[in-house]
């Protein structure tokens, strides 16, 4: 628990420091939009690469990977059901938002600090799924309502999946792990390196972003996304934990993945496709603080 505590607290000071330097002008909010596409297109795929190289796959965890797609796939539908009366780019960056989890960033160093090298193989694998969901479905529903006149076809879809850099590189390393193609060395120990970055970064972005004066039409907004995003976690968490007949670590990575906070990668998307970028880091931040309070309550209600 020491380090579970520790990590999140470090967390909140790299954010804090984001924010004192964009109000000390060391760096305008302006700058942001160059951070999140370093991270996007750099230190999120290094981060992939070195996690996944030579994850060691179990026939008995790809249900978490299905998992992980079939619950983004039901967010994703939910988020667009339940924002559909909103005005078409809010409709779009909020039913974006709905599915995905910030996993990597987030979970990955408390998970280690509570259940060690056997939580991260079970997390990682959901992950996987996760990955899909949010370098795939997320980008394409937040670059479809981005558009005026934008068509979604089958052409249309794999020319925008095959942009995003981080997809790509999840669907190459997942590939060449499955054929036992390992890569290079150095380029592991460089990618390693560069990976490093990608949690600070991340980070600071969001204090870059951070504001706490907030618009009345922001409160109503971030209350319906909060009430899709995590009654549906918490409602779908319980009774999986209770009903799954899979052992106690693998009803844990869901429960617990189900409350994790919204994608990062949703902050350099905000960016792509022009939508409210301090609408996105507020709320990015709220589910941080949420989910760490979820996630101390179930861990000391049930471990």
């Amino acid at each position: 628990m020491e380090g579970f505590n520790q990590q999140f607290l470090l967390s909140i000071l790299i954010i804090g420091l984001g924010y004192v330097i964009k109000k000390t002008n060391i760096l305008k909010e302006t700058d942001g939009e160059v951070l999140a596409r370093l991270i996007f297109n750099v230190t999120l795929p290094a981060l992939i690469i070195v996690t996944f190289h030579d994850i060691v796959m179990e026939a008995s965890l790809f249900l978490l990977v299905a998992l992980g797609i079939i619950v983004g796939l039901i967010l994703g539908i939910i988020g667009i059901i339940f924002f559909d009366k909103e005005q078409k780019s809010t409709k779009g960056m909020l039913a974006m938002m709905v599915p995905g989890y910030n996993i990597g960033l987030f979970a990955y160093p408390l998970v280690e600090g509570i259940w060690g090298e056997e939580g991260i193989k079970y997390f990682g694998m959901f992950d996987v799924g996760n990955a899909f969901i949010v370098f795939g479905l997320s980008y394409l529903i937040g670059s479809y309502y981005a558009g005026e006149q934008t068509k979604i076809g089958y052409k249309e879809i794999i020319s925008k999946l095959s942009k995003s850099i981080p997809l790509v590189t999840y669907i190459t390393v997942f590939s060449l792990n499955l054929l036992q193609v390992p890569l290079p060395t150095l380029f592991i120990d460089t990618a390693s390196i560069i990976a490093q970055a990608n949690m600070p970064l991340s980070l600071l972005l969001l204090g870059i972003y951070l504001h706490f004066s907030i618009d009345k039409k922001y409160l109503y907004l971030i209350s319906k996304f909060l009430f899709v995003r995590f009654g549906f976690g918490i409602v779908v968490g319980v009774l999986l934990f209770i009903f799954l007949p899979m052992n106690e670590m693998f009803r844990y990575t869901i429960f617990v993945g189900l409350l994790l906070p919204t994608a990062t990668s949703l902050l350099p998307y905000a960016v792509e496709f022009n939508y409210d970028k301090k609408f996105v880091g507020t709320v990015s931040n709220i589910t941080m603080l949420l989910s760490f309070l979820l996630i101390w309550l179930i861990i000391n209600l049930t471990l």
